[in-house]
Formats: C-alpha cells, sequence, structure tokens
C-alpha cells in the first residue's frame, strides 16, 4: 500500500512555486540560524563541507537538479530510506517531488547545524501548506510544520551518506492521515 501511495505520487508533476525560487535564494533559505562548529577544524574546512550541504537543503526548497548534483555523491546512501525509494541521487529528487505533490509550498528551514569531522547534522523544520494530495486525503490548506534531523557524511566535496530521522507523526495528524 504504501510503496503505491507512494508511487502515485511520483506521477504528479513538481509544482511551479518550488521551481520558482532561483538557486541563491532557496540556498539563503536554509541557512542555518545557529552554526555550531568543531574548533579542531579550519574555516576552509569548514566551507569545504558546507557547501554541498547549502545545496542539498536548497534543493530541497527548490527542486533544483543543479543544486542536487552539486550535493550528492553519485554512491550516495540514504540509510533510512523508505520502502521503495532507490538508492543514489534519485532517491531524494523522487522524495522531494512525491511530497511537494502533498505539499506544494514546502519550506525547509535549518534552526541548529551542527558540523564535527566529516559529518553535519542539521535540526531542520519543514513548512507549508497541504493543498496536494496523500494516500488519497485531499488537502485543504491546513498548516504543516514538523521537525526532522539529518547526520550527513561529506567526502570529497559530496554528501556521501544520511541517517534522516522525522516526525512522520506530526506531518500525518496535520494532513488528517492519522488520528
Amino acid at each position: 500500500m504504501r510503496l503505491l501511495c507512494f508511487a502515485a505520487l511520483l506521477l504528479a508533476s513538481t509544482p511551479t512555486l518550488a521551481a520558482s525560487l532561483d538557486d541563491q535564494t532557496a540556498i539563503a533559505l536554509a541557512k542555518p540560524q545557529e552554526l555550531i562548529v568543531d574548533k579542531s577544524l579550519s574555516q576552509a574546512q569548514v566551507t569545504e563541507l558546507l557547501k554541498p550541504v547549502d545545496a542539498f537543503y536548497g534543493f530541497w526548497n527548490n527542486v533544483s537538479q543543479h543544486l542536487l548534483d552539486q550535493a550528492i555523491s553519485p554512491q550516495f546512501n540514504d540509510h533510512v530510506r523508505p520502502f521503495g525509494r532507490p538508492q543514489g541521487p534519485t532517491g531524494p529528487m523522487i522524495a522531494n517531488k512525491a511530497f511537494r505533490a502533498a505539499v506544494p509550498d514546502l519550506r525547509f528551514a535549518v534552526p541548529q547545524r551542527i558540523v564535527v569531522g566529516d559529518r553535519v547534522i542539521s535540526h531542520l523544520r519543514m513548512t507549508g501548506h497541504f493543498t496536494g494530495k496523500y494516500q488519497g486525503i485531499e488537502g485543504k490548506g491546513q498548516e504543516v510544520d514538523f521537525i526532522a534531523v539529518d547526520d550527513l557524511r561529506v567526502k570529497n566535496g559530496r554528501i556521501t551518506d544520511n541517517r534522516h530521522i522525522e516526525d512522520n507523526l506530526t506531518f500525518l495528524k496535520q494532513v488528517g492521515a492519522v488520528k
């Protein structure tokens, strides 16, 4: 059932609202409000680590293939991907388009980011309005506001691994999929 719902969402086109954000604006929207950095890292190392991460969260704000290509390694491994979503760079694109079928004005904010070694941990806040469809439910403009945490590994200028934990229960309650 979950795979069928996921496949149905994939058939929806990406809303123009997301595409209307240029890459620089999309990245700026996802700049962290608080940045905590391991003091043993040089500024050059931090800059190198954050470049693909900034592109990754910009991608979540505008579905830009260009930003996704800058962010993700061809060997990208999503350690907690849902059943049916492929590994590699295709997985995040499928997920973003599917989510936007339900929440076309989805926005990713980063209240806090921690940089340690080759890891970037981001506390995420996703907001928008449920005006599309999700699991057969038609949105009525309900506000969506939920959180997630990403643990990203960056190697050779690209994100190679993600461990993503998301507050799906809050999202499902907000869209009326569960009580």
